[in-house]
């Protein structure tokens, strides 16, 4: 059985969909239409709905250590399926691809891969490795590389998700846009990649409601 934790809050969400159970019945016979694919880590730290306060049918999300999408081609179908799913189907305008600071998969790349005990965690942080390799080519402090990496990777990572077809599609139509995230778990700061001026900034907020 779950822990008492878990339990007491599958009572809550009880509480909290009799309290809201017209508009989530119309998402149960309307279907959704959720605004943007997020891609996130797995990380429990870093639950999308949590950091952009979304509702049920915002958000399309697909989660998985170090937020990676695997080049098409690779043979690793899941990514695959969520991409053309989210574009394709339910026609979202934006995917959301979000890293975050004191990420596993990104300090795992610090260390021998163990290919005998951990081989599928050894052969998915493979994917995350370029950005390690071009962070340590760039002659940054040592304090300053897991920042950069973290940054590099979500940039990797957003290269990639552009070896499919959907997406590339999309954004040459204009009718998808890409968005890199990094969440500071830190401080609870989320910054983002400015394209046109190929740098990372604070992520532009309207006012609280």
């Amino acid at each position: 059985m779950p822990t008492d934790g878990i339990l007491a809050g599958v009572s809550r969400f009880r509480a909290y969909f009799q309290e809201n159970q017209e508009p989530l019945e119309l998402l149960a016979t309307q279907g959704q239409a959720p605004q943007a694919l997020f891609i996130g880590c797995s990380d429990s730290r870093v639950p999308p709905e949590w950091i952009t306060q979304s509702d049920p049918g915002d958000l399309f999300v697909t989660r998985n250590v170090g937020n990676i999408i695997p080049p098409y081609g690779t043979g690793e179908t899941n990514i695959g399926a969520v991409i053309e799913y989210a574009v394709l189907r339910l026609n979202v305008e934006h995917i959301v691809l979000c890293g975050h600071t004191d990420c596993g998969c990104i300090r795992s790349l610090d260390q021998a891969a163990d290919w005998i005990h951990e081989p599928h965690i050894a052969r998915w942080i493979d994917y995350a490795r370029p950005a390690k390799t071009q962070i340590e080519a760039s002659g940054l402090p040592e304090e300053e590389r897991h920042l950069a990496t973290v940054r590099a990777n979500v940039l990797l990572q957003l290269q990639n998700l552009r070896t499919y077809d959907p997406v590339r599609d999309g954004e040459e139509a204009g009718t998808l846009t890409l968005h890199g995230w990094v969440y500071h778990v830190e401080t609870g700061i989320i910054e983002a990649y400015d394209w046109e001026t190929s740098s990372w900034r604070p992520l532009s907020l309207p006012a609280p409601d």
